[in-house]
């Protein structure tokens, strides 16, 4: 049985030494690891059967290591709400990110390893997690509200301007575009222009502007 104030916790980290040194921190400040793996395939599984507090997450993990952590972290909180996840990672995935946080009914958190340099910070969030609060790194954050602002600027297209944007993604050129959407050039190159301002880019002698929109496009 834990400790009073321990908690019980899942690890999913596919670097063993990580996994491993994370563990024992644990162990050490009186919390119980109830179970480890090395992919985001048997996390469900695993948290299924031991009904941890918390389960700590990385995003890139085994077999494609791109964001089967992440995914996983979003099925838990569907299918375990009273499980707290606490996403530790390297990176920054927005776009998944994004629907972790949206019920905002808290239990959730996401940190940069990177960026904890303190061990009582990182326990004082996996503590919050495991009770329903939320921990959350400015830098998360500050990505989170540059995706949501993006994609702000890409809703202000109008629907022809989108369907430019995908050709233009294609690699088209304005007389391509021009061919495919039965208009003249200088129809596009008006939509182009359109584009280049509603997603805030100014003419700039360093940044080619079109590739520039179609990475917005893809983001």
């Amino acid at each position: 049985m834990s400790a009073p104030g321990s908690l019980r916790i899942v690890i999913a980290e596919d670097n063993a030494i990580l996994r491993d040194g994370l563990a024992g921190l644990l162990a050490e400040r009186g919390h119980e690891v109830v179970a480890m793996v090395g992919d985001a395939t048997d996390l469900s599984t695993v948290v299924g059967t031991h009904a941890p507090d918390v389960a700590v997450v990385d995003v890139r993990m085994p077999p494609s290591f791109t964001d089967e952590g992440l995914l996983a972290a979003i099925e838990l909180r569907r299918k375990y709400p009273r499980t707290g996840v606490l996403v530790f990672s390297q990176w920054v995935e927005t776009r998944y990110a994004t629907e972790l946080l949206a019920d905002g009914a808290g239990g959730v958190g996401y940190l940069l390893k990177d960026r904890v340099a303190d061990v009582g910070d990182f326990m004082d969030a996996l503590g919050r997690v495991a009770t329903g609060g939320t921990a959350l790194d400015p830098e998360v954050v500050s990505q989170l509200m540059g995706a949501a602002r993006q994609q702000d600027s890409l809703d202000r297209l109008t629907p022809r301007e989108r369907e430019v944007l995908e050709l233009m993604a294609q690699g088209l050129t304005n007389a391509a575009i021009a061919r495919a959407l039965t208009v003249t050039e200088r129809a596009v190159e008006k939509h182009i222009g359109n584009i280049f301002t509603k997603l805030d880019l100014p003419p700039s002698d360093t940044h080619h502007r079109r590739v520039l929109a179609v990475l917005r496009l893809k983001g």
